[in-house]
This record gives structure tokens, C-alpha cells and sequence, in this order.
């Protein structure tokens, strides 16, 4: 197995993306903890890990608490001895599909405050832990948007601030053992939905027809002429955060497109 026994935290785990990863790392051995805000969510992604005989703890957790983050990573150590892999996957409030000279400030900043501060606070308390171990791994994704991503309002910028900290993160805390990089995701289709679009971009009140047309649409811009796929992107993240690999300091494209 990829990451047998390794104690895994999930922030944001109550999505579709995070339920993907806790049941390919629990598949793969690991030890799960899956943190994030609404109890009901987290609960149905634990349920699943249990299903499929993996191990799963669950805390409500806000990634931008640092109180809460720090007592939880020390909760997860008091139980588990260690924290070997931390992975952010925290809704950011990215809004998109309006020209950036017509965006308010607070719509322009929410995503990057959001992100980079949910990305900093939780990062920092696993390398802390992860420091005095001598080893770990931090995970990161974001779109890839960082350069010329026209109509895509605060998402680059956003993506921008976290590419560049994970990147310094790594280089101050690889002498330590400590591995930090990324994995650009965009456009998963098991994780679309007419609402999660609506919320992003309120011009995209999609039905069933014109949902489709997105996604074939999606599906064409790809360098392989399909969209990859959830349990794709999960099983990048699964080798990425093992022992079989020593990337860091670096982003993989999982978008299946051309990124700058």
C-alpha cells in the first residue's frame, strides 16, 4: 500500500474533492482525520472510509481559527504520535465571470484572504509538527490560474499567493525533511453542479442540457480531449504524499490543459 499507517489530516474534507482523497488514502492504508465545518458532511465522508474498512476520525475544525487548528494538529498527535501528511482543500469564495474592472474590492479579495490565510494557518501548524519529526508533507491545490486566466476574477491571484507560499515553504523546510508542494486541479466533472457553479459565477445558471454542453466544452479544451477524473486526481495526491516520491517545492497539472 502507498501510505500505510501514515496519519493523514484532510481540511475541507466534506467535500466532493476531499471525500475522494480520504477514501484513496484510507484504500491505500492510511489513517484519516478529515476536518472541516459542517459535522453532517463529514460524518457521510467517514461513513465511506468505514465502508471500505478504513480508519476515519472526524473533528469540526475552521481553518481559519488558528486556536482551532492548532488544538486539533495537537489532538492528532496526542492520538496518533505524528502528522504525516497535511492537505488544504478549503472553499476559498472565489467569484468569477465578471471583468476585473468591474469587480468590488470585496469580491477581488475574499478568495485571496480566504485561501492563503486558510493555506498559511494550516500549513504552518503541520510544519511545526512535521520539523520536529524530521519529516512530512504538505498539499496544496489550487487551478493553475496564475497567468493569463482572463474573466477569472479572483481565482488567479489567488492561486498566484499559494503557488509562490508553497514554493517558499518548501525551500525553508526541506532541510528538515519536509516536503511542500501542489497539484493544479480545474474543472472535475463529478464535482460539478448547477449551484457550486451559480456560487462562483452568477451568469451560470446552467440546466441539465446546457450542463452537458459545459462539459463536452471542458472536454475539448483538454491536451487528451477529456476531462480527468476524481478518482484520477485522488490517486495523483495518493502517490504525490508518499514515500515514493521526494517532489517538493513544485505544482503538478492535473488540469489536463496547457498552464503557463
Amino acid at each position: 500500500m502507498l501510505l500505510e499507517d501514515k496519519k493523514i489530516v484532510i481540511y475541507g474534507a466534506g467535500g466532493s474533492i476531499g471525500g475522494a482523497f480520504a477514501r484513496t488514502f484510507a484504500r491505500e492504508g492510511a489513517h484519516v482525520f478529515l476536518a472541516g465545518r459542517t459535522r453532517s458532511t463529514l460524518d457521510q465522508v467517514a461513513a465511506g472510509v468505514a465502508d471500505d474498512g478504513g480508519r476515519a476520525d472526524v473533528a469540526v475544525v475552521d481553518a481559519l481559527d488558528e486556536n482551532a487548528v492548532e488544538g486539533h494538529a495537537q489532538a492528532v498527535v496526542a492520538q496518533a504520535g505524528r502528522i504525516d501528511v497535511s492537505v488544504n482543500l478549503v472553499t476559498r469564495g472565489d467569484v468569477q465571470g465578471t471583468p476585473l474592472v468591474e469587480m468590488t474590492t470585496a469580491d477581488f479579495t475574499r478568495a485571496i484572504t480566504t485561501g492563503i490565510t486558510a493555506n498559511f494557518i494550516t500549513a504552518r501548524t503541520a510544519a511545526r509538527q512535521m520539523i520536529k519529526q524530521g519529516s512530512g508533507v504538505i498539499l496544496a491545490l489550487d487551478s493553475g490560474s496564475a497567468q493569463q486566466s482572463p474573466m477569472m476574477g479572483s481565482t488567479g491571484p489567488t492561486d498566484a499567493a499559494i503557488d509562490s507560499f508553497i514554493r517558499n515553504l518548501a525551500l525553508e523546510a526541506g532541510p528538515s525533511g519536509v516536503r511542500a508542494l501542489g497539484l493544479w486541479v480545474a474543472g472535475i466533472p463529478e464535482t460539478f453542479s448547477s449551484d457550486k457553479l451559480a456560487a462562483v459565477n452568477s451568469e451560470m445558471q446552467l440546466d441539465e442540457a446546457a450542463m452537458a454542453g459545459l462539459l463536452e466544452q471542458l472536454a475539448a479544451m483538454r491536451i487528451l480531449r477529456r476531462s480527468p477524473s476524481l478518482a484520477e486526481v485522488a490517486a495523483m495526491a495518493a502517490f504525490v504524499v508518499s514515500d515514493r516520491t521526494s517532489l517538493t517545492g513544485t505544482f503538478l497539472n492535473a488540469t489536463g490543459m496547457f498552464a503557463g
